[in-house]
This record gives C-alpha cells, structure tokens and sequence, in this order.
C-alpha cells in the first residue's frame, strides 16, 4: 500500500480553509494544519476533523511533511517558501508569489537550488471557459491578437476576506488579482513591456482599499494590446475576458458561464456554455501539483513563469504611485 503524503495547509483564511477542505476528501494524503490563531484553527479541526495541527510555521517544518501548501498573506510567502523548500518540502504557493519582486526573485533561486517543486497557485488555469479561450487563441481561429480585455468587479472578495488584508495593504487589489497579468501570459505567451495604471479609492462602502478601481493598460514588443479592469466596487461580481484578433474575436464571461465566438469567416457569433463547480479548479490544481511531485508532468505554473505576473504587478503599482507609465522588469 502507497504512503500517503503528509500535506500542511499554511494558513486557515478563506482560500487556506477550502484547500484544506478539497484535500481531505482524497485518500491519498493525510492534512495537517498550520494557524497561529487559535480559535480560527480550533473552528477549522471542529469542521474538517481532529487533524494534526500547528500553531507556528517552524513547528511544522520540524515534523518534516511533504507537501506544505502556503496560503497566507501575500508578504509571508516569501520566508515560509524558502524555509519550506530548504527543509526539502514540496511547496504549493498560492499567488501572488510575493508583495514585491525582489522578494519573488528570492523564492526563484531559492527554487533552482532545490530538488523539490515550487508551483504558484494560479488555479484559473484549470477553468474551462478560460481553458476553452486558450485552445481557440492557439488553433489560430482568432488570427494574429491585437487586442486582450478583462474585467474584474469583486466586492464579494472584500466581504470574504477574513484578515481584511486589503484595507491596510495598498495595492492590495493589484496583487489579489495577479491573475489577470498571469492569464494573459498564459493565453498570448507575450511579456508586456510598458505599464500605464490608473487608480483611485473612492465610493461610499462599508469596505474598501487602495486603490479600489483601477485601468491598467499594457503594451508589447509586437503590434497588441492588452487593458485591465479592476475594482473592489461591484456586487453581484463581474469577470470577463475579450480577445480581439483580425480573423475574429471571443468574449468569456465567467460569471454566465458563457463563451461568444465571432469570425470573419462565418459572419456569425456562435455560443459555448460552461457549468463550472469553483472546487472543481481546485481539485484539479490539487492532482497536477501532486503529479508534478511524483515527477508526472512539470508544475502548472513555475517559479520561473510566477515571476512575469509579479514583475508586471510590481510596475502596475509603480505606475499608479508615479502617475506615469513605467517599464515591466523582466
């Protein structure tokens, strides 16, 4: 009978708290847990089970586990990374890698110097919809891409959060939503090279950040664009995706479930439906991490391809703070 791997959760906030969850449904691992709130990690064992758990990160390492999955604050990542990975743990780090770059460059050769796997959680990856995009942007049924828009309005992440991280954070929004510059990456295999962010806090709202609305508009070597929306504003949430290309163009609205295609060719828009179970991500993050540490397939997001998001989350934030554009350090 195989070993189960030992697999530490780091962190119980909301997303911590679903990886634990999704986790304890396999049998082919067994899930520790590391908090140093006591009662946060109390109400965790009281719903999952009478799991092995921690209050401090350095307890946890001692007993030497696989696997530790780091879920907490974005500025946490960086020391219980490279602790992680020095200790010889695989590390599943969720996104972003870090809140600045130098620090994300650290965890990059803390990576090279190890044996072990560090994979960025970017679990957007494995949505359908956006998986769908990829394979059309790829069979060229779209033609040369000129032109790549997203729109995120999320006050419900606000309402969820349970550090409330984001109202002393500034740039908070910037780095909670990493995902956008990593899914462009992703879709187009293209490297912005200039940055120009527009951002403010207003809006009269029990809760917010700094910024909380914000346009980000990125320019490439090649003839293409890309704009970014976000905001921490709208309720019900908003998420969508358009790619423009000279043979035709495809509108993603995750929220709806729904892919609309439109091409030259056909003259005609034709539409693609999508029931899409959040977990589903996860579960399916989950299983290529685990494969990738088996040495089945490489990580879905490496060090190497984490540090473009945060480069261009680094000059997004520079850009809003100078009020100028500013060039992607790449």
């Amino acid at each position: 009978m195989a070993v189960k791997k030992r697999i530490a959760v780091v962190g119980l906030g909301s997303i911590g708290k679903r990886h634990a969850r999704l986790l304890c449904e396999r049998s082919d691992v067994c899930v520790e847990l590391v908090e140093p709130n006591a009662e946060t990690l109390a109400m965790v064992r009281n719903q999952l089970g009478d799991l092995p758990a921690y209050q401090s990160f350095e307890a946890m390492l001692e007993t030497a586990p696989d696997i530790a999955l780091i879920a907490t604050p974005h500025n946490m990542h960086t020391a219980q990374v490279i602790q992680a990975l020095e200790a010889g743990i695989h590390v599943l780090c969720e996104k972003p890698m870090s809140d600045n770059l130098a620090d994300a460059v650290k965890m990059k050769e803390a990576a090279d110097r190890s044996s072990k796997i560090l994979n960025i959680g970017f679990n957007l990856h494995f949505h359908p919809g956006l998986k769908r995009l990829k394979e059309i942007i790829d069979q060229g049924i779209l033609g040369t891409v000129l032109h790549a828009h997203a729109r995120v309005g999320t006050y419900v992440t606000l309402v969820n959060s349970v550090s409330r991280h984001q109202a002393n954070q500034e740039g908070a929004l910037f780095l909670d939503y990493a995902h956008q510059p990593d899914l462009f990456y992703w879709l187009l295999k293209e490297k912005p090279v200039l940055v120009c962010t527009s951002a403010f806090q207003s809006g009269n709202l029990e809760l917010s950040s700094n910024p909380n609305v914000a346009v980000i508009n990125c320019e490439y070597k090649l003839p293409l664009v890309s704009s970014i929306h976000l905001n921490y504003v709208q309720m019900p949430m908003r998420h969508e995706y358009e790619i423009v290309g000279d043979k035709g163009w495809a509108v993603l609205d995750l929220m709806d479930g729904l892919l609309r295609i439109g091409t030259r060719e056909e003259l005609k828009v034709r539409t693609e439906n999508f029931v899409v179970e959040r977990d589903d991500m996860y579960r399916q993050e989950h299983q290529a991490f685990l494969d990738a540490t088996e040495g089945i397939g490489k990580p879905e997001t490496s060090a190497d391809e984490g540090l473009v998001s945060m480069s261009v989350c680094e000059a997004i934030i520079k850009s809003w703070k100078k009020h100028e554009p500013v060039r992607v350090q790449l």
